[in-house]
């Protein structure tokens, strides 16, 4: 839900699922949706409830609180917990980003200006270089870094000290950060994908605040196609409001959002073009697979990396493909939801995709 994050598969998702870029007044209407206090933050229960023992703790012993590591995919509100951290605290927030710091000397800029207090937010924290990785140690469990002056064996350390502060680091894939990084988190908590019920309470809520009509079966069907996603729910929100503007008298409604996503291209489950393209390749092309990633890739003209990281994800999620070590195949959920038939099978496997005409049997007919 933030217009900080800097995720580029993230930023491809949501053009892909809404056909439009975020411009400056899209981030804007982001950060005015954002809450502000842990109250006020939908979803997420556990993370809630630990992260806010954490904060209460702190507070009644004034001192900072230990650092945050929060993880999970993309849009559901990783950045926003972090302000609300800063907010919570009555601290100040610098916000920053893995891939910004390529060397030791960025992050030891950024750390000598820290005031105390203050709160450090390094979104997609794995993919920071590793000389700042080693340079981090050291600052967070001991307020200190040595900056290397000098170069060959003339070169000395100087100890800088530095204030007590909290680093909130965030990340999609919590897998890549080394051991000795994230033992030094005092907190972790992993974000989930949200239910349906608290997407629908996350519309509403953007909807009063976006001044927008709504029914409820107009936000339990924006809710239902936006893949569990918060950040989604409010960009499909947006443009259900502009469809309910331009076409009809500005109350969203069931029907009139379900007229909009389907002009946006999002369908009932969610799937938007890329999603149904890997799906329409894998099973008339290929038969239901299985194929190899960057064959499906080269099929719907897409990279592989987009492919693998953008659309298998959600796919995979919802029980419409499947990895396998031979490669990926598509699932019976999958031929239902398109509404096609699975091929005949044989002995050596599925009829070829050569052979479209064998892709629908006839009625009676059996599969070996």
């Amino acid at each position: 839900m933030s217009p900080y994050d800097s995720d580029p598969t993230d930023r491809l998702r949501a053009d892909q699922v809404l056909a439009s870029s975020a411009d400056g007044e899209d981030q804007a209407v982001e950060a005015a949706l954002r809450p502000k206090l842990l109250d006020e933050f939908i979803g997420q229960e556990r993370v809630r409830e630990q992260l806010s023992l954490v904060l209460q703790a702190a507070r009644k012993r004034g001192s900072a609180p230990d650092h945050v590591l929060l993880s999970g995919p993309p849009g559901l509100g990783k950045t926003t917990l972090s302000m609300i951290i800063a907010a919570e605290l009555n601290a100040p927030i610098r916000i920053t980003s893995g891939p910004a710091i390529q060397h030791a000397g960025d992050l030891a800029a950024i750390l000598s200006s820290l005031t105390e207090g203050e709160v450090l937010f390094l979104d997609e924290i794995h993919r920071m270089s590793r000389p700042a990785e080693e340079m981090l140690y050291m600052a967070m469990e001991d307020f200190r870094v040595d900056v290397i002056v000098g170069k060959g064996p003339g070169a000395t350390a100087i100890p800088l000290e530095l204030p007590p502060f909290t680093l909130v680091g965030a990340t999609t894939r919590a897998g890549l950060l080394p051991p000795p990084l994230r033992d030094r988190f005092g907190f972790t908590g992993h974000m989930e994908f949200y239910a349906p019920a608290e997407l629908e309470r996350v519309v509403h809520r953007s909807a009063g605040l976006l001044d927008v009509q709504i029914d409820p079966r107009g936000a339990a069907e924006i809710a239902g196609r936006s893949r569990g996603t918060p950040r989604i729910a409010n960009r499909l929100l947006r443009r259900v409001r502009d469809y309910a503007q331009v076409r009809h008298d500005g109350v969203v409604t069931q029907q009139i959002a379900r007229q909009a996503l389907e002009v946006y291209e999002v369908d009932a489950r969610g799937l938007d073009r890329l999603d149904r393209a890997v799906l329409t390749a894998l099973l008339k092309l290929f038969g239901g697979g299985p194929v190899g990633l960057s064959t499906l890739a080269v099929a719907v003209g897409e990279e592989s990396e987009t492919v693998e990281e953008v659309a298998e994800p959600f796919l995979v999620r919802e029980g419409l493909l499947a990895r396998t070590p031979r490669g990926r195949i598509a699932t019976a959920a999958a031929w239902q939801h398109l509404g096609l038939t699975p091929p005949l099978q044989t002995g050596r496997g599925a009829v070829p995709a050569q052979q479209p005409e064998l892709f629908r049997r006839e009625p009676g007919a059996d599969t070996v």
